[in-house]
């Protein structure tokens, strides 16, 4: 059984951050200057763990009344399983528990429709990121 939650101490964290290592920086060639930001010290970190093992993350950045839900990163080993999914779901739960009234993030267009199923509407132009199409998106909560 997967469980969605917060990270629950710096290893969980580490473990996270490891996991996103793998997806942006070695799988989708993301510089690593540009995977890990100041923001990785004050975020809420969410992951999935399956049998101690984190197999998909997430962090949230509060900003006022908006929380932004990024750096979503889902093992190989765990995809189309539906844990991003519910893992987009747990950040907007603790990003409302946390006062947030709406969700903002840049999506990978290859990303879009999973972000479209939970509801976001995107907005804007797109924009290349770390060499990545993006795309913004927003959701009130």
């Amino acid at each position: 059984m997967i469980e969605v939650r917060p990270a629950r101490d710096a290893d969980e964290v580490r473990a996270a951050l490891a996991l996103r290592h793998e997806v942006f920086v070695v799988e989708q060639r993301v510089p690593i200057d540009e995977e890990v930001d100041a923001h990785d010290e004050t975020a809420l970190h969410l992951v999935a763990v399956d049998d101690d093992r984190v197999v998909a993350t997430a962090r949230i950045v509060m900003d006022g009344e908006t929380a932004k839900l990024g750096r979503v990163a889902v093992a190989p080993s765990a995809r189309r399983r539906g844990i991003a999914s519910r893992l987009i779901a747990a950040c907007e739960a603790e990003a409302r528990a946390r006062g947030a009234r709406r969700v903002a993030l840049a999506a990978q267009t290859g990303a879009l429709a999973l972000y479209e199923r939970a509801g976001y509407t995107a907005h804007g132009e797109r924009f290349m990121d770390a060499g990545i199409e993006h795309l913004m998106m927003c959701k009130p909560l």
